[in-house]
């Protein structure tokens, strides 16, 4: 082999994998790239002639040409795939090199290599990326977490290549452990919540307002020029304009109702779960992917139940007012879970997660990239340790500028029967954080009835058990 000269190795040479590479070289990194199918090396070579890049099929050839400390990522399957890729480097790599794994793995996972990794004198740190076939070319947004010493070897190039904001790299060194993959199955799952609460507005515009394509699309544009800007509204105002060539038909019309998932959005509710803190805008959108697939029997649902709805409202203009207002409104609560949801992992997996800086590299590069990261970067910058977004006075204003939107439009929506679970789970959301006392007394109470599980006292110390079967009207009822 030739002297070795390349700066950075990636394993994996699909989307994401080649484009990333393809990135570090145009930002003067040279690269090595991996795979085992052959075409694939050949088209890193061909997007990357004339650039400082080269394709390997041969594993041992690939390590061979890295600069010493060797530094490689690896963009495969989640899963076994991740485990024998490492298994089949732990020969070829010596003492200090560095495997970053920057794949969709689960956090346990992560934590589970990093202690087996450390006893082959090996650094590795799990990363997430977040951005796509465009942002992994044009800059994404990137969270690594784990190996401090290992991310500062290859700092320099992630700051590079990632996507600027106010010339701001999108990505920051998040935290020991597992934390970076921690951070990016949350952002997941408010990607899940964002992306529900879309196709709800656009099922209350169709169904509910009985709008045509173009007039929705109108509506997904107006708004993604104003304080709802965000990555997905964009493309969702693009996809309302998008016709194969020759038909005169949306494409979107073709395509079926029927969501599929990777597993990150059910990752973050059932860690949610773990931690008990309640997350119900993304355990909701979780849900409904997996019942659009029972399209069978929704089909003969419909025809059971009369489908045909009433409209929502009979002054459109005016009522979009509202649908604007109901849609901030939701923004605000979703992503108030998840960063509450990264509070509370950051305290019980000692993280020490700086919210701040995390909202701050989301603005950019990523898919759930909004405007609204504008505001919660600035929360958490002005409420140091702050626990929940909506203590922020600011965030508090935005809410309740937006509250009277969002009732009148779930309310007109259950009134008119149009399907809005995300919508319902944000206000239901708000309404239990903001109330004092909640009926929860009598779940205790019913607990400590059936099965002794004891309940705790306003105003007075420890735990407390009552012979409720002793009361005269539960001798008679039974």
């Amino acid at each position: 082999m030739p002297d070795t000269k390349y700066t950075f190795g990636m394993i994996g040479l699909g989307t994401m994998g080649r484009n990333l590479l393809l990135n570090m070289t145009d930002h003067n990194f040279p690269g090595a790239g991996y795979d085992t199918d052959a075409n694939k090396v050949a088209m890193l070579e061909k997007e990357g002639q004339g650039k400082p890049v080269k394709g390997f099929t041969a594993l041992q050839d690939f390590v061979s040409s890295l600069q010493k400390p060797r530094a490689l990522m690896m963009l495969v399957p989640a899963g076994k795939i991740v485990d024998s890729v490492i298994e089949d480097l732990i020969p070829l790599m010596e003492e200090g090199d560095i495997i970053i794994d920057g794949g969709n793995s689960h956090f346990t996972d992560t934590d589970r290599r990093v202690d087996y990794l450390q006893t082959k004198k090996l650094h590795f740190f799990g990363m997430g990326i977040s951005g796509g076939e465009e942002g992994a070319r044009k800059g994404p947004s990137m969270m690594p977490g784990g190996d401090e010493e290992a991310y500062q070897h290859v700092k320099n190039i992630f700051n590079a290549i990632a996507a600027q904001v106010n010339g701001d790299p999108c990505v920051t060194y998040i935290g020991p452990g597992a934390s970076g993959h921690f951070v990016k199955m949350v952002h997941n799952g408010i990607e899940y919540g964002l992306m529900q609460l879309i196709a709800e507005t656009y099922g209350i515009l169709k169904k509910g307002l009985n709008l045509d394509d173009e007039s929705i699309q109108k509506v997904f544009a107006q708004w993604n020029e104003g304080r709802l800007k965000s990555y997905l509204l964009d493309i969702t105002k693009d996809i309302f304009n998008f016709k194969d060539e020759g038909k005169n038909e949306l494409l979107l019309n073709t395509i079926k109702d029927e969501a599929r998932a990777k597993g990150t959005g059910k990752w973050t509710s059932q860690v949610a779960m773990d931690l008990e803190l309640p997350i119900p805008t993304i355990d909701s959108a979780v849900s409904m992917r997996d019942l659009s697939k029972y399209k069978a029997l929704r089909i003969k649902l419909s025809e059971a139940f009369d489908e045909e709805l009433p409209l929502m409202a009979e002054n459109k203009e005016e009522f979009l007012v509202s649908l604007e207002q109901a849609f901030y409104f939701n923004t605000i609560i979703t992503y108030t879970q998840g960063m509450h949801l990264l509070y509370k992992a950051s305290a019980d997996y000692k993280y020490e997660l700086d919210l701040a800086a995390i909202a701050k590299i989301w603005r950019g590069g990523c898919i759930i990239r909004s405007e609204f990261l504008n505001v919660i970067t600035e929360a958490f910058n002005q409420n140091d340790g702050m626990e929940l977004l909506l203590l922020d006075e600011t965030v508090r204003g935005l809410v309740k500028e937006t509250e009277t939107g969002m009732r009148n439009v779930v309310a007109a929506a259950i009134k008119s029967g149009v399907s809005i679970p995300a919508y319902c789970a944000c206000l239901s959301y708000f309404e239990t954080f903001r109330t004092k006392n909640l009926p929860s007394n009598l779940i205790q109470a019913q607990r400590d009835y059936f099965g002794a599980h004891t309940y705790e006292l306003i105003g007075q110390q420890g735990v407390f058990h009552t012979e409720w079967q002793q009361i005269p009207s539960a001798k008679t009822n039974n």
